[in-house]
């Protein structure tokens, strides 16, 4: 996943400053969508961290049925805390 297209798809465009909050609150919730039917494990992920990132992302136990996607989840907020990243 392209975060520039996951972007674009979820908000209609890719410069992240001009999301007006109502395409804002819509994406947010078109992503909770897509996680809750996503079977892929990558993409599953990929829509989890972009949550995350936005400050939307559901808990690890719900998002997550494998210890090892957890895990990544926390090493990934991990490295995002440790760089002044997101949420």
């Amino acid at each position: 996943m392209n975060f520039d297209d996951q972007l674009q798809r979820y908000f209609g465009t890719t410069d992240m400053a001009a999301i007006a909050p109502s395409a804002l609150d819509a994406g947010v919730e078109r992503m909770k969508v897509d996680l809750g039917l996503e079977i892929d494990r990558g993409r599953r992920f990929a829509l989890w961290a972009l949550l995350h990132m936005f400050g939307n992302a559901p808990d690890l136990d719900v998002a997550f049925k494998d210890p090892a996607d957890r895990e990544a989840a926390r090493n990934f907020m991990d490295l995002l805390d440790q760089h002044g990243g997101a949420s």
